[in-house]
């Protein structure tokens, strides 16, 4: 077997290797089967439509599946602890990630704010080719500096709460019992959030504990960033065509 490939599948037999697949096949699924409710499922977009008054747990679990089955944010996020190793840290990060798309989301469909969700997805694909090439270090190769991570994961929570925002604004969600059902959605968007990394953090630090951590480190990152890329990409192509 050709010496690359003999590497390529030993990667994809590790823990993140198996992760990384699986996002894969999670991305390139979200791509081929998106509709115009831009990633939300059809029979979620119509029992948001039909709900009136407060309805505090659905909106939970709405919140909850769309973080967990959401590529471009689970890449952001594993772009963003992929080199935190502390709790402190990652709690930190997750939580300035938290505040910014929270902030966001509630402004977002409480003031009305109309922005295309595909500018604003696309944005959200840059943010996972910033991370990545972050996380490769080009920034201090090119520029000979570090930019401020903490301030570039609050600026970047912004944008993808903002996402989450002008999805539920293609619904026209009923004004009664609308705070709170946003409330009640972004709770569940945190709930997924913490599942999904939760598993991502698993994933890391079995491979972390292996030699092919330092050998593939910079490989995956190549990889998130190309995926970052084709997001955008896609995403503006959606924005011209539709």
């Amino acid at each position: 077997m050709n010496p690359r490939l003999q590497r390529a599948t030993a990667w994809l037999r590790t823990p993140i290797g198996l992760l990384s697949a699986g996002l894969l096949v999670l991305f390139l699924n979200g791509l081929f089967t998106a509709t115009l409710a831009h990633g939300v499922a059809a029979g979620d977009k119509g029992y948001i439509q039909e709900t009136s008054g407060i309805v505090f747990w659905p909106f939970v679990y709405l919140g909850a599946k769309h973080m967990v089955t959401g590529y471009d944010h689970l890449l952001f996020l594993f772009g963003v602890i992929f080199y935190l190793y502390r709790l402190k840290d990652i709690s930190l990060y997750v939580t300035m990630f938290a505040v910014g798309h929270s902030t966001t989301l509630l402004l977002g469909v409480m003031l009305n704010v109309n922005v295309s969700s595909y500018l604003i997805d696309a944005i959200i694909g840059l943010s996972v080719v910033y991370k990545a090439l972050d996380n490769m270090g080009a920034y201090r190769r090119w520029f000979g500096f570090q930019p401020n991570t903490k301030a570039a994961t609050l600026v970047f929570g912004l944008f993808h709460g903002f996402g989450l925002a002008t999805k539920l604004q293609d619904f026209q969600l009923s004004s009664d019992g609308l705070l709170v059902n946003l409330i009640a959605f972004n709770i569940g968007v945190e709930i997924g959030q913490l599942l999904a990394l939760g598993a991502i953090l698993i994933a890391m630090g079995f491979w972390r504990r292996t030699a092919s951590f330092g050998r593939h480190a910079y490989l995956a990152n190549v990889i998130l960033m190309i995926l970052g890329f084709i997001l955008t990409g896609y995403q503006l192509v959606g924005f011209f065509v539709a």
